[in-house]
This record gives C-alpha cells, sequence and structure tokens, in this order.
C-alpha cells in the first residue's frame, strides 16, 4: 500500500506529483528543488545556496515520516553545470556524515525553474 507524505515545511509540488511516497519502510522523495517554502521562491542564486535548500526540504519531507539523513539509500543530484559538483558536494558532506547512501549526480540541460540543482532520495527503515 502507498501513503502519499506531505508536508508543509517544504515546498509544494510544482506538477502532478507528489512530495513523497512511503511504500512498506521506503520513502521516496521527490526532486527537490531549491525554493524556501516560506517564500515559495529560491534561496539564492548560488550553487551552495541553492544545495542547501534543496537538502533542507529533503530533510523537512523525511522528518515528516519519521525518517532522517540516516536513513537514505540512495541520491540523485541534477545539475545544471556539473563544473558546480565540488561546490555542491561541500554542502552534501555537511549533511551526510557517516553511513553514506549510494549517489549519482548528473548534468542536465535545464532544471525546472532555472534551479541549479534538484535532489531526489530513497530512504529505508
Amino acid at each position: 500500500m502507498k501513503e502519499i507524505i506531505n508536508t508543509n515545511d517544504a515546498p509544494a509540488a510544482i506538477g502532478p506529483y507528489s512530495q513523497a511516497n512511503k511504500a512498506g519502510n521506503t520513502i521516496y522523495v521527490s526532486g527537490q528543488l531549491p525554493i524556501d517554502p516560506a517564500t515559495g521562491k529560491f534561496a539564492s542564486e548560488t550553487i551552495k545556496e541553492q544545495t542547501k535548500q534543496s537538502l533542507e526540504n529533503a530533510k523537512a519531507i523525511l522528518a515528516s515520516a519519521g525518517y532522517s539523513f540516516d536513513d537514505v539509500a540512495k541520491v540523485t543530484v541534477l545539475l545544471d553545470d556539473i563544473s558546480d559538483f565540488k561546490d555542491m558536494n561541500e554542502v552534501y558532506a555537511e549533511y551526510f556524515t557517516r553511513n553514506f547512501p549510494a549517489r549519482a549526480a548528473f548534468e542536465v540541460a535545464k532544471l525546472p525553474l532555472g534551479a541549479k540543482v534538484e535532489i531526489e532520495m530513497i530512504a529505508v527503515k
């Protein structure tokens, strides 16, 4: 059975999808853009601040279901410019400090709303 996960502590979906779905003991967090849920706008134009906001959004979604970054098994990072990888990775390393999940990072042609980064994850308990 699938359960829809939704919290006001992260931005609402900008399309016909859920912030996350829980199936069994696994949560699938949709790609999180760097939108500040309080303002509905990007937190900043820098890759570091955008990465931080995307991760904070994912953190809020996980927490609303009783999960944390320690439960994350897989992360996918989409970048609009792969040369931002180093700066993104510096911020990412502040959030994932042990029990590192598997991860892939890709450069894509364009991200929704002109974002520099989008981050999705899968967590399991």
